[in-house]
């Protein structure tokens, strides 16, 4: 995890999201790198694209990205993270380019880094965009950050893993291994009914040892409750600070017309989620 990018958006809680990648580089002695980014200009009649990025003249767009870079250099001064580090190891940050990038580039050029860290999308006031979101997971191939709205002190002392034996969350876990072993308390999550084909949540703890992840398994009822619903519960109660998930077991489409546990999650969830799909 020494690659981060941080897409700079002008959303709410921009803040949070800067927050939540510096936590993440003092871990690991990460080099976290940001841009601007705005929707897809052939895009912009998505639901959750402000009207106004349709008639943004190229000086609108300097200054979008000048406000930008500012937010970004403004909180990593704070933080008195240098701008180049000399020192391996040592955190630092940097800023990429001098033009307003779309979703489309976060996917491609996102493949070149470790970590994606990103808002995530809501009903809240000035909530991320959905299709940044997906344009990360769907066409980056790189574990994603999700975080809240809420800032929080740690992220990944205490993971909770949620576990139904998918592609998509092996992927994850796969993806997620440096961040796991460096867990104080790592649990595997499995949900009665809530599961895929594939290895049970007992199979996965026992790898993980195999590679020195001190690892639980929490072994849970759904009890009437949804599996978005079931999960946030059951971590909360875990005291986790990072929830591991695959993303979009389910088709988005199902997801839309009968909910699903991805999409619970990304609605209501007030801890950060690494995701891949």
């Amino acid at each position: 995890m020494k690659a981060i990018l941080v897409p700079v958006e002008q959303h709410g809680y921009m803040r949070s999201v800067l927050d939540a990648a510096l936590l993440v580089a003092g871990r690991f002695g990460s080099h976290v790198e940001g841009l601007a980014l705005g929707p897809d200009i052939p895009d912009v009649i998505a639901f959750d694209v402000p009207v106004g990025w349709t008639i943004l003249s190229e000086k609108e767009q300097r200054e979008f990205v000048d406000r930008s870079r500012q937010v970004f250099e403004d909180f990593m001064r704070s933080c008195a993270v240098p701008f180049k580090s000399e020192v391996p190891g040592d955190v630092s940050c940097g800023w990429l380019g001098h033009q307003l990038y779309g979703d489309s580039y976060i996917g491609s050029f996102g493949r070149v880094f470790d970590l994606i860290v990103i808002g995530r999308p809501g009903q809240n006031e000035e909530p991320p965009r959905q299709t940044t979101l997906e344009a990360a997971l769907f066409e980056g191939g790189r574990p994603v950050l999700v975080v809240p709205p809420r800032t929080h002190a740690t992220i990944g002392e205490t993971v909770v893993i949620a576990w139904n034996g998918s592609t998509e969350t092996a992927r994850t876990v796969a993806l997620g291994m440096p961040i796991l072993a460096k867990a104080s308390r790592v649990i595997v999550l499995t949900l009665e009914g809530w599961e895929a084909d594939g290895p049970s949540g007992a199979e996965l703890a026992d790898r993980l040892r195999r590679n020195g992840i001190r690892v639980e398994v929490a072994a849970r009822r759904l009890n009437a409750r949804s599996p978005g619903e079931a999960i946030l519960e059951d971590a909360a109660g875990l005291r986790a600070d990072l929830l591991v998930k695959g993303a979009y077991t389910q088709s988005r489409l199902r997801q839309m017309i009968f909910g699903g546990a991805t999409s619970h999650i990304l609605a209501h969830a007030e801890l950060p989620i690494l995701m891949t799909h």
